[in-house]
């Protein structure tokens, strides 16, 4: 995954508002573990589309 590092700075999770990481192909939130897919490059910030941990 090839993300701007600024985008990954002020980009949140929609959920809870906590930071997100990159691991694999997706973005991981800190606080409450929802997983949201990137597509293609593009993170897909939909709570309906992320993978609950």
């Amino acid at each position: 995954m090839n993300l701007d590092p600024q985008l990954l700075d002020i980009i949140r999770c929609p959920a809870c508002r906590s930071t997100l990481s990159p691991e694999g192909e997706e973005l991981v939130c800190s606080g409450c573990g929802n997983a949201y897919p990137v597509r293609d490059g593009i993170p897909v910030l939909l709570v309906d589309e992320a993978r609950t941990a």
